[in-house]
């Protein structure tokens, strides 16, 4: 069974690695993600044959770019720009839905969608209704979207591979 994967990595990098907090009170410790792990982690357990990183493109990131290339991931990049606070913005939402449900569609039997937003939520049904869909890796239980509920048999949760996946400081 051909699986792919489709990696949304600002929400995977900010739901496994951005404290959350209620109330004043933390209810998420980030943690940093090594990606290396996790795409090892994707084909081990999932056998994930490609897996599509989309990302904004900051040309200052370059090095960064080649080396997620050679742990395996394949980038789709989104060009970025910057907001009223200088920040680097690239939402990658559409490039996200139009590789898993156009471009690369022909060429899987199952696809994992990486993310707890529920912006995904008609590619979800779209991947159910074909029955393509295989899972939703959700970074972290605190962050998804209330519209995933609808999706609790796809579920997975990176927090619980935390020990797994973490990536240690020297």
């Amino acid at each position: 069974m051909k699986v792919y994967a489709f990696i949304d990595s600002q929400n995977l990098n900010l739901g496994t690695g951005k404290d959350i907090t209620k109330k004043g009170k933390v209810v998420y410790k980030g943690w940093k993600l090594d990606f290396k792990k996790f795409r090892k982690y994707l084909a081990d357990k999932f056998r994930v044959e490609k897996a599509f990183l989309c990302i904004g493109y900051v040309k200052q990131n370059d090095a960064m770019y080649r080396i997620l290339k050679s742990y395996g991931y394949e980038l789709i990049f989104k060009p970025t720009v910057k907001d009223n606070q200088g920040s680097q913005k690239g939402n990658i939402d559409a490039e996200l839905v139009l590789h898993a449900a156009a471009i690369e569609y022909p060429n899987y039997k199952k696809a994992i969608v990486v993310s707890g937003d529920g912006d995904f939520f008609c590619l979800y049904e779209y991947l159910e209704k074909n029955k393509k869909l295989f899972k939703i890796i959700i970074p972290n239980r605190k962050s998804e979207s209330t519209l995933l509920r609808k999706f609790q048999s796809y579920k997975v949760f990176l927090i619980r591979e935390k020990e797994k996946l973490e990536r240690k400081v020297k």
